[in-house]
């Protein structure tokens, strides 16, 4: 049966109407000027739509015409849209533009593919959305999630989005030209994700055959085997806490708190010691099933659980031998959900650390994604990232800041972006709610900290949480525990 695109695409784009608007059709609503969407078009390419809005207005402050940007040297530009990506071969690229435009279409950006083309850094797909959102013209721009999902509907079938623009050209009704690209790059990054596609509430499921799909699993709550009956408890609590050292902290009351907090799963991070380093009273908490990550140079990292409950399987690293020498990664296995516990790396001053701790997040962004397939995934620990401005208390001054950088607010738009959710801020959009405080000016007594420990779910386990919560009056460290309660 062919694939019903009158249905089907007027369906979405009543679906998408709610959902975050491509930067490009933002940038274009909110000026009709073919300069900017060209200019906003450009950068996008490879980078996220946060990334992109965010390098698109600093850009526009400074140049928002042909004449102003003509003025910017290749390093200013190389500044000012970093982080994008390639952002080196567009800052190239923009200091080209003013001429070619000048040289060859007397200033004007001009409405068609085969002459927007030839402009630097200008490729189909660029020229395409150009025509399409500057000039409302008819023209198929096919990025990765139109070619994706045209392929999972089997309308086409292209290697390529280029092949996938040819094939639509002349099968997709041309009313949709114009309007295809913001609908299914909104879907896609909604609904019809990449990883794990959220078919269980897609508007169109009973139309799309999923040719070559892995939907993402839903645990039922009715589970017989949820996290009450398993650990006992009405509501299990689970307690992370970055100890910044286990030895020092267990002069300054470890045990009371421990007891006191009354964990059914307590994960510690940054526990700086080898086992035969500590003493029984902590080796052997009775009640509890006691498991060890340290890392290899002593004195350095390295993780630990208490659990109530004795696993199922545990889980040492990531299994790349580069990143798990430190002790960063203990995952338990239970009988409906992974309990992930991580120590993530700090990208440190002058982020000289940066490249080591952008290829740990992918590696355990791919890590949830595996283990969610099958079981419900709680990730906790310290993250090392305050992830929005509400989350640190100077915000405007550590910008360039490890922990702030925003290569790694991006990733931690990924993972939002991917439907897991941060547990907090499910439950808490108060300002000044921090984890972290420097020991330096007094800033625990003043609270001038950053929330950078986190509880993150799988969206499928949104409703498993009941509560989420920063222990800020404990001490002993210079991070505070925090905690959910978990069905």
């Amino acid at each position: 049966m062919a694939f019903q695109i009158d249905l089907v695409l007027p369906l979405l784009q009543k679906e998408v109407a709610d959902y975050k608007v491509p930067v490009v059709d933002l940038i274009a609503a909110q000026t009709r000027d073919p300069f900017k969407v060209l200019v906003a078009t450009i950068l996008s390419a490879r980078t996220k739509d946060e990334v992109t809005a965010a390098a698109s207005r600093r850009l526009f402050k400074k140049a928002d015409s042909a004449d102003e940007l003509a003025a910017l040297s290749v390093a200013e530009l190389e500044k000012i849209v970093y982080p994008v990506g390639f952002f080196r071969n567009k800052a190239k690229y923009l200091a080209a533009l003013p001429d070619a435009l000048k040289n060859d279409f007397a200033g004007q950006v001009p409405d068609t593919v085969e002459e927007l083309i030839k402009l630097p850094g200008v490729g189909r797909k660029t020229a395409n959305l150009v025509v399409a959102v500057a000039f409302n013209k008819p023209a198929i721009c096919v990025d990765t999630h139109v070619h994706r999902i045209m392929n999972i509907w089997g309308y086409v079938e292209t290697a390529n989005p280029l092949k996938t623009e040819m094939a639509l050209r002349d099968k997709l009704p041309k009313k949709y030209w114009i309007t295809v690209n913001s609908i299914l790059v909104a879907f896609g990054q909604g609904t019809c994700k990449p990883r794990l596609p959220h078919c269980d509430r897609c508007v169109i499921a009973d139309f799309c055959p999923r040719i070559g799909v892995t939907p993402r699993t839903i645990h039922s709550k009715k589970s017989k085997k949820s996290g009450a009956k398993q650990f006992g408890s009405a509501y299990p609590r689970f307690v992370s806490w970055n100890v910044n050292g286990l030895r020092a902290v267990l002069k300054k009351g470890f045990l009371d708190i421990f007891h006191e907090l009354n964990a059914d799963i307590f994960a510690l991070q940054e526990i700086k010691a080898m086992p035969d380093q500590l003493p029984d009273e902590v080796k052997h908490i009775p009640g509890y099933h006691t498991y060890w990550y340290p890392a290899q140079k002593k004195g350095y990292s390295g993780t630990a659980v208490f659990s109530r409950k004795k696993p199922l399987e545990v889980i040492y690293g990531l299994g790349k031998k580069e990143l798990d020498q430190e002790g960063r990664v203990l995952t338990l296995e239970f009988e409906d959900f992974y309990f992930i516990n991580i120590y993530f790396p700090n990208a440190q001053q002058g982020l000289k650390r940066l490249d080591f701790k952008l290829e740990f997040n992918r590696q355990v962004l791919f890590w949830m994604d595996q283990l969610s397939r099958s079981k419900s995934v709680v990730l906790c620990g310290d993250l090392n990232v305050a992830h929005k401005e509400i989350d640190l208390a100077n915000p405007k001054n550590n910008v360039k800041n490890p922990g702030f950088s925003p290569q790694e607010r991006a990733w931690m738009d990924e993972v939002t972006g991917a439907g897991y959710l941060d547990t907090f801020r499910l439950f808490n959009h108060e300002q000044e709610q921090y984890s972290w405080w420097s020991y330096r000016y007094n800033a625990r007594a003043k609270n001038i900290g950053w929330r950078i420990d986190y509880f993150v779910v799988d969206p499928a386990s949104r409703d498993r949480v009941k509560n989420a919560s920063i222990h800020a009056d404990i001490t002993g460290s210079d991070h505070c525990p925090v905690s959910i309660e978990f069905i």
